[in-house]
């Protein structure tokens, strides 16, 4: 059955041309008829011509602004709706608005759908109020007036909140305090038990934890419900609440509240922030959604900014070496090993007659070439044994991991390509997408050598280092197969025991 929904008289009172461009096309779409005025001059020209229903007006124009529009109006009619839109309310503002009858406020940039609603709201809102001052006795209409100014400092309240957040993000200047400031306004604004940020890994649809409110190796709350964060950005990427989690057989016993808002970049899924509450009688309502779903986007803004304008190279590098810290950390046998396959990888490319551009690649690429392996299991990572067949296959997915990872922040494509193919043979039969010969990238083919040449000299879990002699033996007799040739004639070239020592 259809709803006939009423139809008003909109006036829009913004000095950029393309707010009121915007909001006048979306408000005719939706049949109610439109007013757009640059200024408070203009639209008091309206009201003196046009039974209004509701203004929308920004706080900052010329000749009149805002706020002194709104005390016309209250002049002139103290129900008349106005609601005000500002891009970063105060309190002084929020005070100043309040004593002039303004009925609400929206935060730019303004949501349309939203917009709309508050509209409606507003309305009725005033139609019952002008009722209720005709038709009630003055006991009813003061408890009426009680109710609003009740609500008024509700509002004053939600506004506290945002601008705090936007305040936060706005002092940020890393990547990791952005992350770190998500999972800390997450547990004091929602007063939630435990809240993680992770990145999104669209290649292999894996989520990497890269802040926490606890530490995830003592409490593996987050791990059960993965695959529901996994669930939530596959199926539509949109902010979901679930109030009472005892209900749900998808999720954990002990989660008795969740929320999952993924968080955008250029309408691309880059990670999420989940929310849990495990003791006590708060469930988590829409309120506390809102308010997460506007630090995660105030988040992504942030870092947009940072990467495109506030030393991008420092805060990115330093997310991604955070990155290879944590997988060194976890076992000492590889500790420090990217830093040695770097080093390596550049003599290697210095004899064969890199560019500086291609030896900055390989340095690059060379340190975050087994970024990917904190997405692995530590059973699997750490294991002294043999891997099985299944264990295999799945570490053998670090170089995709890693690639992805990188490709993320959108910059460093040459470098994506190398860390997803150091793991590819010469004869075809490498990971993972099983390119041979020259379709392997030649820096790749150079890295591939620098790490089997360093891991076989170092102590592994499973294994002591190997003899210089039998490590040089190997690389030769795989000169064709396994590695490119060339690559091995120059890496022979260079190579001995102090060098090897040295790095």
């Amino acid at each position: 059955m259809n709803i006939i929904q009423e139809k008003y008289k909109v006036l829009v009172v913004d000095d950029e041309e393309s707010i009121l461009d915007v909001t006048e096309g979306f408000f005719q779409r939706k049949g109610h008829e439109v007013f757009t005025a640059a200024n408070g001059k203009e639209a008091l020209d309206i009201i003196n011509r046009e039974r209004i229903d509701c203004c929308f007006t920004d706080i900052n124009m010329p000749e009149m602004d805002g706020l002194e529009l709104a005390q016309e109006l209250q002049k002139r009619d103290y129900s008349f709706p106005v609601v005000i839109m500002t891009g970063y309310p105060s309190i002084e503002n929020t005070i100043d608005t309040l004593k002039n009858g303004v009925v609400d406020f929206l935060i730019k940039p303004i949501n349309l759908e939203q917009m709309e609603l508050t509209l409606r709201r507003v309305v009725k809102q005033r139609s019952l109020f002008v009722e209720n001052l005709i038709l009630k006795e003055e006991v009813a209409r003061q408890e009426k007036l009680k109710k609003l100014n009740a609500e008024l400092v509700t509002r004053i309240d939600d506004v506290n909140i945002l601008n705090r957040i936007m305040e936060d993000f706005s002092s940020t200047d890393s990547s990791d305090d952005i992350f770190s400031k998500v999972v800390e306004l997450g547990v004091e604004i929602l007063k939630a038990d435990n809240v993680i940020f992770h990145i999104w890994a669209e290649q292999d649809a894996s989520l990497v934890s890269v802040a926490s409110s606890d530490n995830i190796d003592d409490n593996r709350i987050f791990e059960d419900i993965k695959p529901f964060i996994k669930g939530v950005i596959q199926t539509d990427a949109e902010p979901c609440l679930v109030s009472q989690g005892r209900a749900r057989k998808d999720l954990p016993e002990g989660v008795l509240s969740l929320m999952v808002v993924p968080l955008k970049i250029r309408g691309k899924v880059f990670g999420s922030a989940s929310a849990v509450i495990r003791n006590g009688k708060k469930s988590f309502d829409e309120k506390d959604i809102y308010y997460m779903t506007f630090i995660t986007r105030k988040a992504a803004s942030a870092i947009e900014n940072i990467a495109l304008y506030e030393n991008i190279y420092d805060n990115l590098f330093s997310t991604l070496y955070a990155f290879v810290a944590a997988v060194e950390a976890r076992d000492r046998y590889t500790r420090e090993h990217s830093t040695r396959v770097a080093k390596l990888s550049c003599k290697i490319g210095e004899q064969m007659g890199c560019s500086d551009e291609e030896l900055n690649i390989l340095n690059f690429a060379g340190y975050l070439h087994d970024v990917g392996k904190i997405g692995i299991r530590d059973a699997i990572l750490l294991k002294p044994g043999k891997l099985n067949e299944q264990e295999y296959e799945k570490i053998k997915e670090h170089p995709v991991i890693g690639a992805d990872i990188v490709g993320k922040l959108g910059l460093w494509d040459k470098e994506q390509i190398i860390i997803r193919h150091h793991h590819e043979r010469f004869d075809g039969d490498g990971y993972p997408d099983g390119l041979k010969n020259n379709e392997i990238p030649k820096l790749a083919r150079i890295l591939a050598v620098a790490d089997v040449a360093d891991a076989m000299s170092s102590d592994r879990a499973y294994r002591n280092r190997m003899e210089y002699d039998k490590m040089i033996t190997i690389i030769t007799k795989n000169a064709g197969t396994q590695f490119d040739p060339e690559v091995v004639e120059n890496f022979l070239k260079i190579v001995d025991k102090k060098m090897l020592n040295d790095l």
